[in-house]
């Protein structure tokens, strides 16, 4: 057993370290793709339909990613709940690597015609299949090397890889956008984020060879032989309650990264540059406050904080479609930051949370599926679904903040019937879910 002294051994902090800059490089290689769909990729794999169509497709491929992570969940999970939690982090972020320099390389739609939107997209399903099993390890690994009052805080530092990884892509785009003409970056300038997903990918691999394996995972002596099909049979319920729980997040967080970007240079006509400062401006604000609902979530509970994040969101909505509609960089940044808020409070605990929900013998397929059929809920249509509302709006896209507001209503029903999972105030083992 592990008591607070844990929290002192240097072993933990290289291990949230490394935790940490995995999945900087693994969502690096997904937000990449994400910010690319919005800016370049709709004209030039689909140059034959219309540019909001061309936008829509984009979209679409963008989707793709998001139906493949629960299936590497389930398959990476397998290997996580049967060989260790070690094994998965390396071979997710080897895929994801891979699979993003190769999409630098695909050539476009006027080179190989058809060929390539269906490179395009296969690529972009082993993205996700890759990133389905990258965040269950991470947070395994931080979660069960952590004594039980300091899980959500260690938990949290795999919750700050993607905020990095956005600010990366994004950083890259931005130098790309502020020194190549627009023709430059849409002959060849959008491949160079992808092809610096190598160089990201290998020094991933690097800091996580010499990892140790979670000590929780060590302990268990009667793995379960399939466990998908454990958790399908015996904590469905459960499954599809977290993945509804999460939609919300997803939802709000490709609303403000991705969309907005189309939305705010196509129809308001706000430069590139201006817009991925907004976006990661706000991203960078929420990334260095992660810790504090993190030290709340350890002090009362995880879901009290889901249940304020949900709230903030529906509370935020129409001001920050409002706000961004504006078109004015200050005004945008607010509406986006108080939106982001809201998600870091439900994210900063939903690390350790999700884990505490099943026993150890389950918890790396069964958090991770949970976790990505929540992406696929709120991440893969949100960015659709806006376009395709915000078309048929006015210049305030009203829609898309009704849409927003039945995500966090959804959400907050879930977390609702979700029970609490912090040691010190759980309720009896019998109806309390694991928490070792």
């Amino acid at each position: 057993m592990h008591d607070v002294r844990t929290v002192r051994n240097p072993s933990l902090l290289r291990l949230a370290a490394a935790s940490l800059a995995g999945t900087a490089i693994e969502f690096y290689d997904f937000y990449v793709y994400g910010t690319a769909a919005a800016l370049v990729l709709g004209p030039l794999f689909f140059p034959t339909v219309s540019p909001m169509a061309g936008t829509l497709a984009a979209f679409g491929t963008f989707a793709v990613g998001f139906v493949a992570r629960p299936l590497g969940s389930a398959l990476f999970g397998h290997i996580g709940d049967r060989r260790g939690r070690r094994p998965v982090l390396v071979a997710s972020l080897l895929l994801t690597g891979t699979a993003t320099v190769a999409v630098g390389c695909v050539p476009t739609y006027d080179t190989i015609g058809v060929a390539a939107p269906v490179l395009l997209l296969v690529l972009r399903f082993l993205q996700g299949l890759g990133l389905g099993g990258e965040w269950g390890g991470a947070v395994l690994l931080a979660t069960e090397h952590a004594p039980p009052g300091r899980r959500v805080l260690w938990s949290s530092f795999p919750q700050i890889g993607p905020p990095l990884g956005f600010l990366l892509a994004n950083s890259v785009v931005l130098g790309l956008s502020a020194t190549l003409s627009d023709a430059q970056f849409a002959s060849w300038g959008w491949r160079v984020p992808f092809w610096g997903a190598g160089v990201l990918a290998a020094a991933g691999l690097w800091l996580r060879s010499s990892l140790a394996e979670s000590p929780r995972f060590l302990e268990i002596d009667d793995h379960a032989r399939v466990p998908l099909a454990e958790v399908v049979r015996g904590h469905w319920r459960l499954v599809l309650l977290t993945a509804g729980a999460l939609a919300v997040g997803y939802a709000v967080f490709y609303t403000v990264t991705t969309w907005s970007l189309a939305y705010a240079t196509e129809r308001l006509g706000v430069s590139r540059p201006v817009m991925l400062t907004c976006v990661m401006a706000t991203v960078v604000v929420t990334g260095a406050l992660t810790p504090l609902p993190a030290l709340l979530g350890d002090r009362y509970g995880r879901r009290p904080l889901c249940l304020a994040g949900c709230a903030g969101v529906v509370l935020w909505t129409f001001p920050m479609v409002a706000l961004l509609a504006t078109g004015e960089p200050l005004l945008m940044f607010l509406g986006f930051l108080g939106a982001m808020l809201a998600l870091l409070m439900m994210f900063a605990v939903i690390a350790a949370y999700l884990p505490e929900l099943y026993e150890p013998r389950l918890r790396c397929t069964g958090a991770a599926v949970g976790y990505n059929l929540g992406g696929v809920l709120g991440g893969a249509l949100t960015p659709i679904v806006a376009t395709a509302l915000a078309e048929h709006g006015g210049r305030v896209p009203w829609g898309v903040g009704a849409y927003l507001t039945a995500m966090g209503l959804l959400s907050l029903g879930c977390f609702a019937l979700l029970p609490e999972t912090r040691p010190a105030v759980a309720a009896a083992p019998k109806a309390t879910p694991s928490t070792g």
